[in-house]
């Protein structure tokens, strides 16, 4: 490395709506070239991001900046947990949940300024049965979703709702057993979400009151849900009013444990990982530096 500070971009090719950005050029053409060298690097396969990401922290790199969706950030993110290096975002996805979660420009232009003025700040991660997470994880409905979405031609939010409004007629809850704070729940569980930031993405906010920094998750508990309680909630999430619904319960915690009598689907950043009988989610407090405005 030279003895400016380094920056490695590390873009996904296939990330988000297509578009007829050249990003290397915006790269070239506005960051701050007598304060970084830099150097870009694709990603050719899932779990590429990581490896390059760590390649990049062990050799002294300063920043790694993740372009493309919330696939991406989380897994360059998981290359660079508890090292010096931080985490840099130009969002290129469809739902730029930790993105929009730390206020980033959604304009890459924008975005490429944050990472000039170069302020950076320590926040909390996520884990899921060893998978970390930097916004949201969940079992039940949403990870199923994530599923349907994973295959869906067509991105961004109305994808989404319509997918949601589709498949909330079809879907059946199911019993879990969970523990959050020496409490014991027998429950009904539709969609059971850890938090670690306010939204899945989109302006979706599951969590509105999550802080990022504070060591704690807000797990989100929707016990039943009928269509029409999916309109009221999906209203609720895009205005910030979950929280006083009375469609949700919150918890916040350091470490929740969950039992289910069958195999439940989970996700982690919106990216379907399968199905478990049971869930170990913790925080890992103040355990990766990212650029903010």
């Amino acid at each position: 490395m030279s003895k400016r500070p380094h920056i490695r971009f590390i873009v996904n090719p296939t990330s988000g709506p297509k578009s007829s950005v050249d990003v290397a050029a915006r790269i070239q053409q506005h960051l701050d070239h007598q304060k970084y060298d830099h150097d870009i690097v694709f990603t050719t396969h899932a779990g590429h991001a990581p490896e390059l990401a760590r390649e990049a922290a062990e050799k002294g790199c300063e920043v790694v900046v993740a372009v493309g969706g919330d696939g991406t950030v989380n897994e360059v993110a998981r290359g660079l947990i508890h090292t010096e290096t931080a985490l840099g975002i130009l969002p290129k996805g469809s739902g730029n949940g930790l993105a929009r979660h730390l206020q980033l420009p959604m304009a890459l232009d924008g975005a490429l300024q944050v990472l000039n003025k170069g302020h950076i700040t320590t926040i909390d991660s996520g884990n899921i049965n060893g998978h970390p997470f930097f916004t949201t994880a969940g079992i039940g409905f949403d990870a199923y979703i994530s599923s349907v979405f994973a295959g869906n031609k067509k991105r961004g939010l109305q994808t989404y709702v319509e997918l949601v409004m589709k498949e909330v007629r079809s879907y059946t809850h199911l019993p879990v057993k969970a523990s959050i704070n020496g409490q014991e729940l027998d429950t009904d569980c539709f969609v059971m979400a850890f938090a670690n930031a306010a939204q899945y993405g989109n302006n979706a906010y599951i969590a509105p009151m999550a802080d990022i920094q504070d060591g704690l998750l807000d797990v989100c508990l929707v016990r039943k849900l009928d269509f029409i309680k999916a309109l009221h909630l999906s209203y609720c999430m895009l205005t910030k009013q979950l929280a006083n619904s009375g469609s949700a319960e919150y918890f916040k915690t350091e470490h929740v444990q969950v039992q289910t009598e069958e195999a439940m689907m989970f996700h982690a950043d919106g990216e379907y990982l399968g199905k478990a009988e049971a869930f170990d989610v913790q925080m890992l407090p103040l355990s990766l530096k990212v650029l903010v405005p």
